[in-house]
């Protein structure tokens, strides 16, 4: 009976460490099931219903998905949404010019008549959570078929069951794959499509610190833009319309203005892109050894060709800044991630795991299926190295130039005006695709920079993707010789905006002018190639891997039945919850859990763009005209970190307290975490969150806006 109770005891600790370590991304419809007792431990004071409910209105319904990859959060009964600068970049670029810089500059909006409509961006609220793994994978199950008529039957099933859901209640569905494909979830969820830009800090405050800082603490980045959002009269998503009014939602945050303190309870909700938590420890080794090595060194090179234009030229600056951004975002995480699997030595703890998974067999029939799945996975991922390094190779070095991307993306609108199951109107609206893509194009690209890129690149795909047939190929097109970027741009309509905007135009009838230029053809040689010699052996090489890791996933959360799992994130709506934590990156270094106006001035550097500090935020700091932002020390906090489990997607998430109140904004990770999304280190792992008191002070002190303050619920 003690050892019982020893054991009980062991396991309750056990689970309350794993919970204030901060491990987990929940999804919000199990949280009654699996964590509320480890939230309330953890600190929290709500309840599991407050923050997920169908049946009256909840946190969730303050929580949206901003544009394709970033969160948002309400915060006024008035539509008034907050996410990162980082995330409404694109938006503010779009609607900026050399004459109305509002990345450089800023922007706040006096009135609801001066709030800017931004094309294309939405937002998507969750209305239901609904398990359909029966109805999924029914018939998908059996032992007569192969992986590819699985998926096949799969498909089906999750495009019937998503068209009887949006038959039912008149909103989207979608249906998303957990723990491998051996769980199905569908999502109603309602999309408003007119939202527009209410304020957003000049760069300086919302990029402060720019790609030197990214990833990195301590930090003390801005990074936050206002939005709203409009319906129409029935407070319904509809097309952007003048007559359209703001959004009434269901819920929004109130904000707390009281002190965030070391160890409070905190609370990430948004919708976190992508984790691999599940990978075997081949997988692990790959991405160590091959995928982040190849991005890492390609980006290199492309990057230190932008930074340089973009340093040289406002407009080159403005052209690329959204660009440069994202590509450098990916290629500093890659590197944080090397260094993380390093230390954690990732690939031999996930290799102790699998022994463990052995050892824990009951039988040796069990123990003998187990060793046949870890030799099929050695086998299958040792086919896959080379093909995962060369699929890397012709993303980053073939498509990461500039025309060749633009004359893949016409090709991709060409095919599908030229299948015959295309009807006269939808070629109409593809034709359409392609005079708006042109026009984002021809805006921000510079060829005589995108020539400098390609001739540092290309040469990336030489020996490693090219064989001799391909590269004879793209000899004979430029008269026996392997193509330099002069060869490449000067004979090619699409280096010619007018030209090519007026060829563009008639897409339609001028499909064969456009295939005969020397670009395309180049490009469609290399799609062409990657299509059929890389893509289709990539694609049977992934169907035979999902197969088994399916199985590897099942076993794993079967065998180890005394942890609570959580899937890998999938882009769908998700709970975090941690606490805030200083931590040591290395040997005698500490860093606290917040940093002050104080290390804005101390960063600042007048030569260095990145570190300009505004006149006017200067002079606010100077003389400490904080008013109630400041905390009891009479200090303007900036930021904080906690162990919150996060990744690419809660950018934007709503932090929140132990009452559900808002005290920030999560917009980043600490480089020596990177590698939680494939395996989660509570010792190193923080996420990075902008304080709120930070947030207000630059509306209200510094962008003048603070009538927008008069629409917050704001508490102490």
């Amino acid at each position: 009976m003690k050892n019982k109770k020893l054991a009980a005891f062991v396991l309750a600790i056990t689970l309350t460490l794993q919970s204030f370590a901060g491990e987990g991304m929940w999804m919000p419809n199990l949280l009654k099931l699996l964590n509320e007792k480890d939230m309330k431990d953890a600190g929290m004071q709500i309840s599991a219903d407050d923050i997920y409910n169908t049946q009256k209105s909840s946190i969730k319904d303050a929580v949206c998905l901003f544009g394709g990859g970033c969160t948002a959060e309400v915060i006024s009964d008035k539509g008034l949404i907050l996410t990162n600068h980082h995330c409404g970049f694109d938006a503010v670029q779009q609607l900026s010019s050399i004459e109305n810089d509002y990345l450089k500059n800023g922007y706040w909006a006096k009135s609801l008549t001066e709030e800017k409509p931004c094309p294309s961006l939405t937002v998507t609220f969750i209305v239901d959570i609904v398990d359909v793994t029966d109805a999924i994978i029914s018939a998908a199950n059996a032992d007569t078929i192969t992986e590819a008529q699985r998926v096949e039957i799969i498909k089906k099933n999750i495009a019937d069951c998503e068209a009887k859901k949006t038959a039912e209640t008149k909103l989207g569905a979608q249906v998303k794959s957990f723990f491998g494909g051996n769980k199905y979830y569908l999502f109603v969820i309602e999309i408003f499509k007119d939202v527009r830009l209410v304020g957003v800090p000049p760069s300086s405050i919302g990029k402060f610190g720019a790609d030197g800082d990214n990833w990195m603490w301590p930090r003390h980045t801005g990074d936050f833009s206002v939005f709203r959002i409009y319906s129409n009269k029935e407070n319904k998503g509809a097309e952007y319309a003048s007559d359209n009014v703001p959004y009434k939602p269901k819920y929004s945050l109130p904000i707390n203005l009281s002190d965030v303190k070391e160890n409070d309870f905190t609370m990430v909700y948004g919708f976190p892109a992508r984790t691999t938590e599940f990978l075997p420890s081949q997988a692990i080794d790959i991405v160590r050894n091959i995928n982040d090595p190849t991005k890492v060194s390609i980006r290199t090179k492309k990057l230190g060709i932008w930074d340089a234009a973009m340093r040289a030229n406002d407009t080159t600056r403005l052209q690329y800044a959204a660009k440069y951004a994202s590509v450098a975002n990916g290629w500093k995480k890659w590197q944080g991630e090397i260094r993380g699997i390093d230390r954690l030595n990732a690939i031999e703890k996930r290799k102790k795991q699998e022994t463990d998974l052995f050892n824990k067999a009951k039988s040796n029939t069990e123990k003998q299926a187990i060793e046949k799945l870890y030799n099929e996975l050695n086998i299958a991922y040792n086919n896959y190295k080379q093909l995962s390094k060369m699929r890397d190779l012709y993303n980053e070095a073939a498509l990461g130039v500039e025309l060749i991307s633009f004359c893949n993306s016409i090709n991709n609108v060409l095919v599908k005006i030229a299948d015959s199951k295309t009807n006269d109107e939808e070629k109409k609206k593809e034709a359409e695709k392609i005079k708006s893509a042109a026009k984002r194009f021809y805006k921000d690209c510079n060829f005589k920079i995108d020539a400098i890129v390609y001739d540092a690149i290309f040469s990336d795909l030489n020996d490693a993707v090219f064989d001799i047939s391909l590269i004879n190929e793209i000899k004979i097109l430029f008269n026996n010789k392997f193509p330099n970027a002069k060869d490449f741009y000067a004979n090619s309509i699409f280096t010619n905006k007018p030209k090519a905007l007026i060829l563009l135009d008639s897409a339609m009838s001028k499909t064969e002018i456009i295939k005969n230029d020397i670009a395309f053809k180049l490009t469609m040689i290399l799609v062409n190639y990657y299509n059929k010699n890389i893509a289709q052996q990539i694609i049977q090489s992934e169907n035979k891997l999902n197969a088994l890791n399916r199985l590897y996933i099942k076993k794993t959360t079967e065998s180890f039945s005394d942890k609570k799992f959580y899937p890998d994130a999938n882009s769908t709506l998700r709970v975090a919850f941690g606490n805030v934590k200083p931590y040591k990156p290395r040997d005698g270094v500490q860093y606290n859990w917040y940093t002050t106006y104080k290390g804005i001035l101390e960063k600042e550097d007048a030569k260095n763009d990145d570190f300009i500090v505004h006149p006017k935020l200067k002079t606010l700091f100077m003389n400490k005209d904080f008013s109630k932002y400041a905390d009891k020390n009479n200090d303007l906090r900036i930021a904080f970190i906690a162990s919150n489990h996060t990744t690419g997607g809660n950018s934007g998430s709503p932090v929140l307290n132990a009452k559900g109140e808002l005290i920030g904004t999560n917009f980043d990770r600490n480089w020596e975490g990177t590698m939680s999304d494939i395996m989660y280190d509570s010792e190193q792992c923080r996420n990075i969150i902008l304080d709120i008191h930070y947030t207000l002070f630059v509306i209200d002190k510094f962008g003048g806006a603070g009538y927008l303050l008069d629409e917050m619920k704001i508490v102490n």
